[in-house]
């Protein structure tokens, strides 16, 4: 009976142990962050840098531009100027479609020209060797961009181990 119990309790450990073997652990980077802290002084950062904030002032500039035109068309309709008002109406309109494109169209730009620069053929290629590294080492089967993810414990981060070591070999 002893050897029975024993025998079970053996088969199940066992199978236990391989199941654990079986799992696939994963783990994040969050490539931008990488690369905004491996070439934070490089020109094409500060170049992206500048006109992203050049796009923003225009944005800012053209909201403020809008709510005055909003405040001016309130105005106008509480004195019962339905002429002006209506014209008022159809500028914010016209400025608020312009506005929406012009924020869609930059978007896109400033996104592809961030695209561009994190996959300068060098870069990716250390990225890709340290990540593979790190992740080998750590037992991670699979990386993941957390961009895609709902939810993740912070722990299967390695994006700042990845900048860590990168810092470190570009010392060298």
């Amino acid at each position: 009976m002893k050897k029975i119990t024993f025998l079970i309790i053996f088969v199940c450990l066992t199978a236990a142990s391989l199941c654990a073997q079986q799992l696939t652990r994963f783990a994040v980077v969050d490539l931008p962050k990488v690369y905004a802290a491996f070439f934070r002084d490089s020109r094409a950062v500060r170049e992206l840098e500048e006109r992203s904030a050049r796009v923003q002032t225009e944005i800012d500039r053209m909201t403020r531009e809008i709510q005055d035109l909003k405040s001016k068309h309130a105005d106008l309709v509480l004195k019962g100027d339905q002429a002006q008002a209506l014209k008022i109406e159809n500028e914010i309109y016209r400025k608020s479609d312009f506005l929406r494109e012009y924020y869609t169209v930059k978007t896109a730009e400033l996104e592809d020209q961030r695209k561009k620069l994190s996959q300068s053929g060098t870069f990716l290629e250390q990225v890709y060797s340290e990540m593979r590294s790190i992740a080998e080492s750590e037992g991670y089967s699979m990386v993941l961009n957390p961009k895609d993810i709902l939810w993740y414990s912070p722990t299967v981060d390695i994006t700042d181990k990845l900048i860590q070591n990168l810092l470190e070999k570009s010392r060298r």
